[in-house]
Protein backbone atom coordinates (compact mmCIF):
# COMPACT_ATOMS: atom_id res chain seq x y z
CA UNK A 1 0.00 0.00 0.00
CA UNK A 2 1.11 3.48 -0.83
CA UNK A 3 2.08 5.60 2.67
CA UNK A 4 1.30 9.18 2.56
CA UNK A 5 1.91 10.77 6.14
CA UNK A 6 -0.07 8.07 7.18
CA UNK A 7 -2.77 7.63 4.84
CA UNK A 8 -2.51 4.83 2.66
CA UNK A 9 -3.99 3.89 -0.97
CA UNK A 10 -4.41 1.48 -3.11
CA UNK A 11 -3.63 3.10 -6.24
CA UNK A 12 0.22 4.30 -6.94
CA UNK A 13 -1.02 6.69 -10.06
CA UNK A 14 -1.89 10.31 -8.56
CA UNK A 15 -3.37 12.42 -11.31
CA UNK A 16 -3.97 16.21 -12.64
CA UNK A 17 -7.23 18.03 -13.11
CA UNK A 18 -6.23 20.24 -15.65
CA UNK A 19 -6.28 20.28 -19.68
CA UNK A 20 -8.81 17.84 -20.42
CA UNK A 21 -11.07 18.40 -23.54
CA UNK A 22 -14.45 18.47 -21.11
CA UNK A 23 -15.39 18.62 -17.49
CA UNK A 24 -17.13 14.54 -18.70
CA UNK A 25 -14.02 13.73 -20.38
CA UNK A 26 -11.96 14.96 -16.78
CA UNK A 27 -14.27 12.84 -14.84
CA UNK A 28 -14.19 9.46 -16.78
CA UNK A 29 -10.33 9.66 -17.24
CA UNK A 30 -10.09 10.11 -13.47
CA UNK A 31 -11.96 7.66 -12.81
CA UNK A 32 -10.54 5.10 -15.54
CA UNK A 33 -6.67 5.82 -13.96
CA UNK A 34 -7.89 4.37 -10.45
CA UNK A 35 -6.15 6.59 -9.00
CA UNK A 36 -7.53 8.05 -5.68
CA UNK A 37 -5.66 11.17 -5.64
CA UNK A 38 -5.79 14.48 -7.63
CA UNK A 39 -4.00 17.30 -7.53
CA UNK A 40 -6.36 20.74 -7.72
CA UNK A 41 -4.81 23.81 -8.56
CA UNK A 42 -6.06 26.65 -6.14
CA UNK A 43 -6.43 29.45 -8.94
CA UNK A 44 -7.96 27.39 -11.20
CA UNK A 45 -10.50 26.18 -8.93
CA UNK A 46 -11.32 29.23 -7.35
CA UNK A 47 -11.50 31.55 -10.49
CA UNK A 48 -14.58 32.69 -12.22
CA UNK A 49 -16.90 32.30 -9.33
CA UNK A 50 -19.84 29.60 -9.93
CA UNK A 51 -17.41 27.98 -12.75
CA UNK A 52 -14.84 27.59 -9.74
CA UNK A 53 -17.98 25.98 -7.39
CA UNK A 54 -19.04 23.84 -10.65
CA UNK A 55 -15.52 22.44 -10.97
CA UNK A 56 -15.19 21.47 -7.07
CA UNK A 57 -18.86 19.85 -7.16
CA UNK A 58 -17.11 17.93 -10.37
CA UNK A 59 -14.18 16.60 -8.32
CA UNK A 60 -16.25 16.36 -5.34
CA UNK A 61 -18.51 13.82 -7.21
CA UNK A 62 -15.40 11.04 -7.99
CA UNK A 63 -15.01 10.43 -4.42
CA UNK A 64 -10.94 10.99 -4.03
CA UNK A 65 -8.60 12.78 -2.04
CA UNK A 66 -7.86 16.27 -3.11
CA UNK A 67 -4.13 17.83 -3.20
CA UNK A 68 -4.38 21.12 -3.78
CA UNK A 69 -0.65 22.54 -5.54
CA UNK A 70 0.98 25.84 -5.44
CA UNK A 71 1.46 26.04 -9.44
CA UNK A 72 2.44 29.19 -11.26
CA UNK A 73 3.85 30.45 -7.43
CA UNK A 74 7.27 32.03 -8.03
CA UNK A 75 8.27 33.42 -4.35
CA UNK A 76 8.32 31.75 -1.30
CA UNK A 77 5.52 34.17 -0.13
CA UNK A 78 3.19 33.73 -2.61
CA UNK A 79 3.77 30.12 -2.54
CA UNK A 80 3.13 30.10 1.21
CA UNK A 81 0.25 32.74 0.73
CA UNK A 82 -1.46 30.30 -1.82
CA UNK A 83 -1.16 27.29 0.36
CA UNK A 84 -2.88 28.94 3.33
CA UNK A 85 -5.52 29.61 0.93
CA UNK A 86 -5.84 26.21 -0.09
CA UNK A 87 -5.57 24.71 3.36
CA UNK A 88 -8.65 26.81 4.34
CA UNK A 89 -10.97 25.92 0.75
CA UNK A 90 -10.31 22.46 0.45
CA UNK A 91 -9.75 21.77 4.49
CA UNK A 92 -6.75 20.01 4.01
CA UNK A 93 -3.32 19.94 5.84
CA UNK A 94 -1.92 18.60 2.34
CA UNK A 95 -0.36 20.62 -0.42
CA UNK A 96 1.96 19.81 -3.58
CA UNK A 97 4.45 22.69 -3.00
CA UNK A 98 5.88 24.64 -6.19
CA UNK A 99 7.92 27.45 -6.01
CA UNK A 100 8.79 27.77 -10.11
CA UNK A 101 12.28 28.96 -10.72
CA UNK A 102 12.09 29.51 -14.84
CA UNK A 103 9.62 30.24 -16.91
CA UNK A 104 10.63 28.05 -20.42
CA UNK A 105 11.81 24.69 -18.34
CA UNK A 106 9.23 25.37 -15.41
CA UNK A 107 11.84 24.40 -13.52
CA UNK A 108 11.66 24.56 -9.09
CA UNK A 109 13.55 27.22 -7.59
CA UNK A 110 14.83 24.77 -5.29
CA UNK A 111 16.38 27.27 -2.43
CA UNK A 112 12.96 29.17 -2.27
CA UNK A 113 11.44 25.13 -2.21
CA UNK A 114 12.81 24.12 0.73
CA UNK A 115 12.75 28.05 2.28
CA UNK A 116 8.81 27.79 1.74
CA UNK A 117 8.28 23.75 2.72
CA UNK A 118 10.48 24.56 6.07
CA UNK A 119 7.54 27.60 6.87
CA UNK A 120 4.38 25.40 5.82
CA UNK A 121 5.58 22.36 7.94
CA UNK A 122 6.20 24.06 11.07
CA UNK A 123 2.81 25.56 10.27
CA UNK A 124 1.19 22.39 10.13
CA UNK A 125 1.19 21.65 6.57
CA UNK A 126 2.04 17.85 5.38
CA UNK A 127 4.47 19.18 2.12
CA UNK A 128 4.51 17.18 -1.28
CA UNK A 129 7.23 19.51 -3.18
CA UNK A 130 7.95 19.20 -6.47
CA UNK A 131 11.59 19.29 -7.24
CA UNK A 132 14.13 18.22 -9.19
CA UNK A 133 16.52 15.04 -9.20
CA UNK A 134 19.14 16.52 -7.28
CA UNK A 135 20.21 14.42 -3.58
CA UNK A 136 21.17 17.52 -2.50
CA UNK A 137 18.00 19.30 -2.23
CA UNK A 138 15.87 16.27 -1.61
CA UNK A 139 18.14 16.31 1.49
CA UNK A 140 17.33 19.45 2.54
CA UNK A 141 13.86 18.87 2.10
CA UNK A 142 13.70 15.76 4.30
CA UNK A 143 15.53 17.70 6.97
CA UNK A 144 12.97 20.54 6.61
CA UNK A 145 10.34 17.71 7.53
CA UNK A 146 9.26 16.54 4.48
CA UNK A 147 8.17 12.93 4.34
CA UNK A 148 7.15 12.70 0.36
CA UNK A 149 9.72 14.15 -2.27
CA UNK A 150 8.30 14.35 -5.39
CA UNK A 151 11.87 14.66 -8.05
CA UNK A 152 10.30 15.27 -11.77
CA UNK A 153 11.54 12.50 -14.66
CA UNK A 154 12.22 15.95 -16.73
CA UNK A 155 10.22 19.01 -17.31
CA UNK A 156 6.80 19.54 -16.49
CA UNK A 157 4.86 18.92 -19.52
CA UNK A 158 8.05 17.82 -22.08
CA UNK A 159 6.99 14.16 -22.33
CA UNK A 160 10.69 13.11 -22.20
CA UNK A 161 10.26 10.37 -19.93
CA UNK A 162 13.29 9.37 -17.40
CA UNK A 163 16.74 12.01 -18.24
CA UNK A 164 18.74 11.17 -15.40
CA UNK A 165 18.36 7.70 -14.61
CA UNK A 166 21.33 7.35 -12.36
CA UNK A 167 20.02 10.38 -10.28
CA UNK A 168 16.80 9.10 -9.54
CA UNK A 169 17.98 5.76 -8.70
CA UNK A 170 20.64 7.60 -6.25
CA UNK A 171 17.69 9.46 -4.35
CA UNK A 172 15.76 6.26 -4.08
CA UNK A 173 18.98 3.82 -2.72
CA UNK A 174 19.66 7.25 -0.24
CA UNK A 175 16.31 7.84 0.89
CA UNK A 176 14.97 4.28 1.63
CA UNK A 177 12.60 5.55 4.11
CA UNK A 178 11.14 8.69 2.00
CA UNK A 179 7.41 7.81 -0.01
CA UNK A 180 8.88 9.39 -3.19
CA UNK A 181 7.34 10.19 -6.34
CA UNK A 182 8.18 10.98 -10.06
CA UNK A 183 6.71 14.23 -10.73
CA UNK A 184 6.42 15.86 -14.10
CA UNK A 185 7.75 14.61 -17.51
CA UNK A 186 6.33 11.72 -18.25
CA UNK A 187 4.58 10.67 -21.45
CA UNK A 188 3.94 7.02 -22.24
CA UNK A 189 2.69 5.02 -20.00
CA UNK A 190 5.93 2.71 -20.40
CA UNK A 191 8.00 6.02 -18.39
CA UNK A 192 5.62 5.62 -15.65
CA UNK A 193 6.39 1.49 -15.39
CA UNK A 194 9.87 2.67 -15.78
CA UNK A 195 9.79 5.07 -12.61
CA UNK A 196 8.23 2.02 -10.76
CA UNK A 197 10.51 -0.66 -11.30
CA UNK A 198 13.58 1.92 -10.27
CA UNK A 199 12.16 1.17 -6.92
CA UNK A 200 9.76 4.82 -6.93
CA UNK A 201 6.59 4.68 -4.12
CA UNK A 202 4.33 6.32 -7.23
CA UNK A 203 4.09 8.88 -10.25
CA UNK A 204 2.20 11.74 -10.85
CA UNK A 205 1.10 12.51 -14.10
CA UNK A 206 -1.64 15.02 -16.13
CA UNK A 207 -0.01 16.19 -19.28
CA UNK A 208 0.40 12.72 -20.98
CA UNK A 209 -3.56 11.73 -19.96
CA UNK A 210 -5.43 15.03 -20.74
CA UNK A 211 -3.75 15.41 -24.08
CA UNK A 212 -3.99 12.06 -25.50
CA UNK A 213 -6.45 11.86 -28.40
CA UNK A 214 -8.33 9.55 -26.17
CA UNK A 215 -7.58 10.50 -22.44
CA UNK A 216 -9.89 7.68 -20.98
CA UNK A 217 -8.11 5.38 -22.94
CA UNK A 218 -5.09 6.51 -21.75
CA UNK A 219 -5.74 6.96 -18.41
CA UNK A 220 -6.38 3.01 -18.25
CA UNK A 221 -2.93 2.41 -20.27
CA UNK A 222 -1.34 4.49 -17.45
CA UNK A 223 -2.90 2.42 -14.59
CA UNK A 224 -1.88 -0.79 -16.06
CA UNK A 225 1.82 0.33 -16.89
CA UNK A 226 1.58 1.64 -12.90
CA UNK A 227 0.79 -1.99 -11.62
CA UNK A 228 3.05 -3.05 -14.00
CA UNK A 229 5.89 -1.87 -12.88
CA UNK A 230 5.22 -2.25 -9.08
CA UNK A 231 4.68 -5.79 -9.53
CA UNK A 232 8.07 -5.94 -11.47
CA UNK A 233 10.30 -4.67 -8.48
CA UNK A 234 8.74 -6.94 -6.30
CA UNK A 235 9.57 -9.44 -8.33
CA UNK A 236 13.15 -8.74 -8.59
CA UNK A 237 14.39 -7.21 -11.91
CA UNK A 238 17.11 -9.12 -13.62
CA UNK A 239 20.50 -7.16 -13.85
CA UNK A 240 21.97 -5.26 -17.06
CA UNK A 241 24.86 -7.73 -18.33
CA UNK A 242 27.89 -6.74 -21.09
CA UNK A 243 27.90 -10.03 -22.42
CA UNK A 244 25.24 -12.51 -23.90
CA UNK A 245 24.06 -15.44 -21.58
CA UNK A 246 22.60 -18.42 -23.38
CA UNK A 247 18.97 -19.02 -21.79
CA UNK A 248 19.56 -22.89 -22.85
CA UNK A 249 22.74 -24.64 -22.09
CA UNK A 250 24.79 -26.29 -25.08
CA UNK A 251 26.87 -28.44 -23.37
CA UNK A 252 26.11 -32.19 -23.48
CA UNK A 253 23.26 -31.40 -26.55
CA UNK A 254 23.20 -34.24 -29.82
CA UNK A 255 25.88 -31.58 -31.65
CA UNK A 256 27.93 -31.99 -29.53
CA UNK A 257 30.41 -34.37 -31.05
CA UNK A 258 33.76 -35.49 -32.52
CA UNK A 259 34.64 -34.55 -35.97
CA UNK A 260 37.49 -36.77 -37.71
Amino acid sequence: MLNFYGKTFASRLLIGSALYPSPAIMQAAIRASGAEIVTVSLRRESAGGKTGDAFWALIRELDVTVLPNTAGCRSVREAVTTARLARELFGTPWVKLEVIADNDTLQPDVVGLVEAAAILIKDGFEVFPYCTEDLGVATRLVEAGCKVVMPWAAPIGSARGIINRDALRLLRDRLPDITLVVDAGLGAPSHAAHALELGYDAVLLNTAIAKAADPVAMATAFRQAVEAGRIAHEAGLMQARDFASPSTPVIGTPFWHAVS
